[in-house]
């Protein structure tokens, strides 16, 4: 079963080589210098400048906006599931896990929006998803607010110090028939 692994930028490059990772997202600050892992292709990773806001944003700070969610939906789409997709920002808390639920819609649109967010609440008990992305996410995936609402549902993250990655399903479990 394909997987998407979230990570804190500070292990990106032990995630994308334990899990044999060869696709990678990443959503950083415009001007946050990191090297890519060299297990993954550069015309396979997909670098998105953003900050961590939910406001407008300003001269300093560039707030998540529809070109880049339409750019995690389209990234998704082209991702082969042969192998996991590494998403990550800073933390692995906020932009990466909202960025996680967009492309797990994105590849498998049939699902339920509830399911999916008790499924990532349940991969780490610290994601808080960025809730603009969220919002982003459920308009272009014609969601009508459902995502929205499902992510809130499961409420913010614990505590944690972003050491934290996670490996997360972007498809429901198959139904188990008794019989």
């Amino acid at each position: 079963m394909p997987v998407i692994v979230v990570s804190p930028l500070s292990r990106i490059a032990e995630m994308a080589v334990r899990h044999r990772a060869c696709e990678m997202i990443s959503l950083m600050a415009k001007e946050q210098a990191f090297h890519r892992p060299a297990v993954i292709a550069a015309d396979r990773h997909l670098l998105l400048g953003m900050n961590d806001i939910t406001f407008a944003g300003n001269a300093a700070l560039v707030a998540p906006g529809e070109e880049h969610v339409l750019q995690i939906i389209e990234f998704a789409k082209q991702w082969d599931r042969s192998a996991p997709l590494l998403i990550h920002c800073w933390m692995g808390i906020s932009r990466s896990p909202a960025a996680a639920v967009i492309a797990a819609l994105a590849v498998e649109p049939d699902q339920d929006e509830t399911g999916l967010a008790l499924r990532l609440r349940a991969a780490s008990a610290y994601v808080t998803p960025n809730s603009r992305l969220i919002e982003i996410g459920d308009r272009l995936l014609s969601r009508n607010g459902r995502l929205v609402a499902a992510i809130k549902a499961i409420g913010r993250g614990a505590d944690t110090d972003g050491n934290a990655p996670f490996v997360f399903s972007p498809l429901p479990e198959p139904a188990v028939h008794a019989g």
